[in-house]
């Protein structure tokens, strides 16, 4: 394909997109459909698509209008790029650029910085001097970052088996574990390091808040919202626990136990019921639904997909979840919350919250990790219940 022809596939399928297809499902049938495009085309549309997704906002006002051809006009002005050989209404290309698709100004921080303009208060508020750096980075796309399973390797190793498959990392400073793919992203997947359970893809802030657990020996420790299992295989890593993994859609475990035979650990899936069973723990790890700010930059639909009335839900049930987690730690044990989040809404106001109606559980520990760092964003609070003199 060429670049135009590329740019045409992602018009194309922006269109489906903005009309409510899921993102992956309008990828995924376009490459079934489109049988002629190598890999690197296939990347290339899927590069073109995510990041008019990101981009949404300042791309449309960049391109004259909110369709997949506006926002493929945004992209090119944005980057500079030689728009007339793009649009040229050559074969397989889209038609030229016509007078009234034009550029106008942005009309205000959230539109240049692509936030829902409902958003923009209460990002500001929240990452303050940081907002616009943050806004910035989530227009971009996202690294790829890999844990180092210490029970298979150690770093240096991994580094030298990956460097042998052409994919070459280094150290990233938010989790020993991490390493950042500076080369050859797209060849992790087929590589021995990757199939021998030696790395996992992982977030090097998602990594960061399972190392922030302490655990010992013996402790018996529940992720309590563990979707496809990467805290729960981070944690099982840890010499001599028992690591349980719940989450309330089931299907979402169901790759736990083959990427746990990879990794070589034991990761038990514990139903609802089986909780109740096997409660308490020494550790409960909630990373709580949430509205995933910040992971925008490899989910961007998300971003748009968010309204203030979704925000005040996750809100609930995210109190909802600390009061049942609270409930499933022995005394003396600890309390994980987190989320993929750098709102206050979600983070900070949820602790204080919850510490307000219980003030027998203490803060022992609360950091975040913001997207201007090279990681997802990402909060994570310990809370230990005060034991009582009886």
């Amino acid at each position: 394909m060429t670049p135009a022809a590329r740019i045409q596939a992602a018009i194309e399928l922006l269109d489906e997109i903005l009309d409510g297809a899921p993102v992956e499902k309008a990828l995924t049938g376009w490459a079934r459909r489109s049988r002629f495009a190598g890999s690197k085309d296939r990347a290339g549309v899927r590069d073109h698509v995510f990041d008019g997704l990101r981009c949404k906002r300042s791309f449309s006002a960049l391109g004259g209008s909110e369709t997949g051809r506006g926002l493929m006009i945004g992209s090119a002005r944005a980057k500079g790029e030689d728009i007339a050989g793009l649009f040229s209404g050559a074969r397989h290309a889209p038609p030229p650029v016509a007078e009234h698709e034009t550029s106008r100004g942005f009309s205000s921080k959230a539109e240049e910085f692509d936030i829902p303009e409902w958003l923009w208060p209460r990002f500001s508020a929240s990452l303050g001097e940081d907002a616009i750096p943050a806004a910035h980075a989530l227009q971009s796309r996202a690294p790829v970052q890999l844990r180092v399973n210490p029970v298979k390797s150690d770093v240096n190793e991994a580094v030298r088996v990956l460097e042998s498959d052409d994919i070459l990392t280094r150290p990233h400073p938010a989790c020993d574990t991490a390493l950042e793919v500076i080369e050859g992203a797209r060849r992790i997947s087929q590589s021995r390091a990757f199939a021998s359970g030696m790395v996992e893809l992982q977030d090097a802030a998602s990594q960061a808040v399972a190392a922030s657990i302490d655990l010992e020996p013996g402790m018996r420790v529940l992720d309590y919202c563990a979707g496809g299992g990467g805290k729960a295989l981070a944690l099982a890593a840890r010499p001599g626990v028992q690591v349980y993994a719940h989450d309330i859609n089931e299907a979402r475990m169901q790759d736990i136990p083959t990427r746990a035979e990879r990794a070589g650990v034991n990761v038990e899936r514990l139903s609802a019921d089986d909780i109740l069973r096997q409660a308490p723990f020494d550790v409960v790890l909630a990373d709580a639904p949430c509205s995933g700010s910040g992971s925008w930059r490899r989910a961007p639909a998300g971003k748009w997909a968010l309204t203030e009335a979704k925000l005040q839900d996750l809100c609930v049930i995210q109190a909802q979840i600390l009061e049942q987690i609270s409930q499933l730690t022995h005394s003396g044990g600890l309390l994980a919350y987190a989320t993929c989040s750098m709102l206050v809404d979600e983070n900070e106001a949820i602790v204080n919250a919850f510490q307000t109606m219980h003030p027998d559980w203490r803060l022992a520990f609360q950091k975040s990790w913001q997207v201007t760092h090279g990681t997802d964003g990402f909060f994570t609070a310990h809370l230990t219940r005060q034991e009582t003199d009886h």
